[in-house]
């Protein structure tokens, strides 16, 4: 990273840049805007890894930090990994950026831990470096998604956050979107462009009914009781985006997954209660995911796991923002939350 690191692409720049990140450090915690259950949004990369694609030690690193937000995904971290260091855990550029991840020690202590518990937060650990590197990308994430919800900057969410690592997200700030740094941009691109190479897609026929991309995450016909779209929040009492429909179920009622998939997420989420996300990779060139809320208990799925449609994934709950039983599903397309309807044949 130049603004806190140094990629092995941008090293004689980093050293210019890095001086602008440790002031903005702070504006990345805590700006950024919640929609109703904090959903993240943008256009993150699918969520599972390609066999052989990522050194194995690391892969449970890469999933775990590509789990933390929904822009941020396990082939973004892989991507970033490769363009930063090169997979070299003691990989030191010419202006003192350090690891896997090229954190600059002047940034390191705001995002690093000693995530591996071997008694040391250290950027040479690649466990330390990878979920740092997930923190920070998700936070970077956060602040460009509020940039973007108060109209002072427009592009990807995925785009602007890979600027703002590159460049400061004040840079993304002052330009208003991706800076015109030549350096910033091929950062962005290249990162882009490998992501691929570590993306695991599962684009498979399942046990769908003809007509319809998903299939049904619950059993029979069930009841709409509040569709997506604009509505008065039963507990918040404010006017805002419904982010996926709501099914009648009763308490312990299987939630399904709706497509064979790769679980990128599966834990409490604030608002959601216990969640599921499945990243389902490329649908007719959009990459889609889609999520499973409010559940009665832990999932019953894990991150990284391959799922197929129909598999049950945890039982319906009202844990979290819920007034009561009932089966939240939403479906995310390139990164934003869509009507889930049409994907199943509603509509």
């Amino acid at each position: 990273m130049s603004n806190g690191g140094g990629s092995t692409m941008t090293w004689v720049v980093g050293g210019c840049l890095a001086a602008v990140m440790v002031p903005l450090v702070m504006m990345v915690a805590v700006s950024g805007a919640s929609s109703e259950e904090d959903p993240g949004s943008g256009s993150g990369a699918g969520g599972g890894l390609k066999d052989g694609a990522v050194p194995a030690s690391y892969v449970p690193w890469v999933l775990k930090a590509g789990a933390m937000c929904d822009v941020i995904k396990p082939a973004v971290i892989a991507a970033q990994i490769e363009a930063e260091s090169g997979w070299n855990p003691n990989a030191r550029s010419p202006v003192g950026a350090e690891g896997l991840s090229q954190f600059m020690p002047g940034t390191w202590p705001s995002w690093g831990k000693d995530d591996d518990g071997n008694g040391r937060a250290s950027p040479y650990d690649p466990g330390d470096a990878i979920m740092a590197q997930g923190r920070y990308d998700c936070a970077l994430a956060k602040t460009v998604e509020g940039y973007k919800n108060r109209g002072e900057a427009s592009g990807e969410t995925l785009d602007l956050a890979l600027a703002a690592y590159n460049a400061g997200p004040g840079a993304v700030h002052q330009y208003h979107g991706m800076p015109p740094y030549t350096e910033t941009r091929n950062y962005v691109a290249r990162i882009k462009s490998l992501i691929p190479k570590y993306e695991s897609v599962d684009d498979p026929p399942g046990r769908i009914p003809a007509g319809q991309e998903l299939a049904m995450p619950l059993s029979g016909h069930p009841r709409i009781t509040s569709p997506y779209g604009m509505r008065m929040h039963p507990i918040k009492h404010v006017y805002k985006l419904h982010t996926g429909i709501d099914f009648a179920a009763p308490l312990g009622t299987p939630f399904k997954a709706a497509r064979d998939g790769v679980v990128t997420f599966a834990g409490w989420s604030n608002g959601y209660g216990n969640r599921v996300v499945i990243s389902h990779g490329t649908i007719n060139g959009d990459r889609i995911s889609t999520t499973y809320n409010h559940m009665r208990t832990r999932p019953e799925v894990s991150v990284g796991q391959h799922v197929r449609v129909g598999q049950r994934v945890g039982e319906v709950g009202s844990t979290g923002l819920s007034t009561g039983p009932h089966a939240h599903f939403e479906v995310m397309q390139n990164g934003k939350y869509v009507d889930p309807a049409p994907w199943l044949g509603l509509k």
